[in-house]
């Protein structure tokens, strides 16, 4: 498995593989985990009825988040290419389209994101060094844009392309396999530490008060619905890329229920750090505030008052958010830098590079104004991300010839048995509830745009 092999066709060249089948899996959980899976599936949790929004959350990942996961995943093994040549190819000219905004989608989320990551690089550093900021709400909109957010941008873009730039095995796997343990140790033991909190189960009780009645709100399901699709790096091509980097015999049926597992307990531990906190405080009221309010304004505020051990665990903390973003960028930076490999057959160090600068550069619209930060997220991080979702569920369960036979290679009896099943889902069931989430999605982008260019 570790040896570049060919992808069947002697008119393809030899394609570097993951080495493991762990690297793989690491490699794409860290794709999952990022900063808004950290922080919004505890948000979205608490005001969605803590423990019903998780019932529905893990029910909507069974129904729908794995199926559209195991899309990306047939499509990339089957072809061994990059999502434009692997749409190209199964689907015809057409269906390159839709793998060209796949890339569109990485390279607009990885010029915001990297800003983002870069405020939170910025108060890992920081709090290790000098501490964490007396007024922190004074401090971030000091440093949210401006020249210290395009600096601390273009270095986190420089740690992203010089991982990416190395290759699969040497430089994301690798690192996945590095990066992604610290994190689960950093979080589990965190989440230990928050036990100790003399506020932490009034912390619990919000993050997971079992207001079952809130099973049936249209609203909550929703939520959980959008939860599952965007926490699981779906509709960018993400895991269409890294799955063709796998070998013809890996189980992905098996994959994308362990990715989508780890994933969960990322982001569901992560809640059992950040409530205890918020509570110990008395800062509860700021759960109700923005992702950026929360985690670089509150929380850094609640670590500072708690003195020396504030100190260790804030650092700590922004250490693991700093470490879900890398692995997340990497794997947004290489949809894009496969496809230019794939598609204009230049090395990959020059792809990286190249496009990593691009990006970088576009990205300092972003690092100097908030409000193009928030118009770019809300259409390439929603908008495009659930058109993307529509697309795949549509192409593989409508126009890929036989899914199922790519889908029961290398996979286990049990699985074998549940892959027609799945494939109902992806035929019947996603393309509906997606196009309803594409809708909201276009409604909302309309609200930003107007908001952001002043129209009321």
């Amino acid at each position: 498995m570790s040896q570049p092999t060919s992808s069947g066709s002697g008119a393809k060249p030899a394609r570097e593989l993951f080495g493991t089948k762990w690297g793989f899996v690491l490699a794409a959980v860290g794709s999952a985990v990022g900063l808004g899976n950290m922080w919004r599936f505890s948000y979205v949790a608490a005001e969605g009825g803590g423990a019903a929004f998780v019932i529905l959350y893990i029910a909507m990942v069974a129904l729908l988040g794995i199926p559209l996961m195991l899309c990306e995943l047939v499509v990339g093994r089957k072809t061994h290419l990059s999502p434009i040549g692997a749409l190209r190819e199964l689907g015809g000219k057409r269906w390159a389209t839709l793998g060209m905004l796949f890339v569109l989608v990485g390279f607009l989320i990885l010029s915001y994101y990297s800003v983002i990551a870069g405020w939170t690089l910025r108060f890992a550093v920081e709090s290790a060094l000098t501490g964490f900021p007396g007024e922190p709400g004074a401090h971030f909109t000091e440093i949210a844009s401006g020249r210290g957010a395009v600096m601390w941008h273009l270095l986190f873009m420089a740690l992203t392309i010089s991982i990416v730039m190395v290759g699969v095995q040497k430089g994301i796997e690798r690192a996945a396999m590095i990066l992604m343990p610290t994190l689960f140790l950093i979080v589990l033991g965190l989440a230990a530490w928050a036990t100790t909190l003399p506020g932490a189960g009034a912390g619990y009780a919000f993050y997971l008060q079992p207001d079952l009645g809130q099973l049936l709100d249209p609203g909550v399901i929703s939520q959980a619905v959008a939860q599952a699709f965007f926490s699981l790096s779906l509709g960018m091509g993400a895991m269409l890329t890294f799955a063709s980097y796998l070998s013809k015999d890996t189980d992905l049926n098996q994959e994308a229920v362990t990715i989508s597992f780890a994933d969960f307990l990322v982001a569901f531990t992560s809640g059992l750090v950040v409530f205890p906190v918020m509570f110990a405080l008395g800062l509860q009221d700021a759960v109700t505030e923005s992702t950026v309010g929360a985690l670089f304004i509150a929380l850094p505020g609640a670590f500072e008052a708690m003195g020396g051990v504030g100190r260790i665990v804030g650092v700590l903390f922004f250490v693991a958010l700093a470490v879900g973003a890398i692995t997340s960028a990497i794997s947004l930076l290489e949809v894009v830098t496969s496809s230019i490999i794939d598609e204009f057959g230049i090395s990959r160090r020059n792809a990286a590079v190249g496009m990593g600068i691009l990006i970088a550069l576009f990205g300092l619209l972003s690092a100097n104004s908030l409000d193009i930060l928030g118009l770019v997220d809300q259409f390439a991080g929603e908008l495009f991300l659930a058109v993307g979702a529509l697309g795949m569920s549509i192409f593989v369960g409508w126009f890929m010839k036989d899914p199922i036979t790519e889908l029961a290679r290398g996979a286990s009896p049990g699985f074998q048995a549940v892959i027609p099943t799945a494939l109902v889902l992806v035929r019947y069931v996603l393309p509906p509830v997606i196009a309803v989430v594409v809708w909201f999605q276009i409604v909302a982008t309309i609200e930003v745009v107007r908001v952001t260019f002043g129209g009321g």
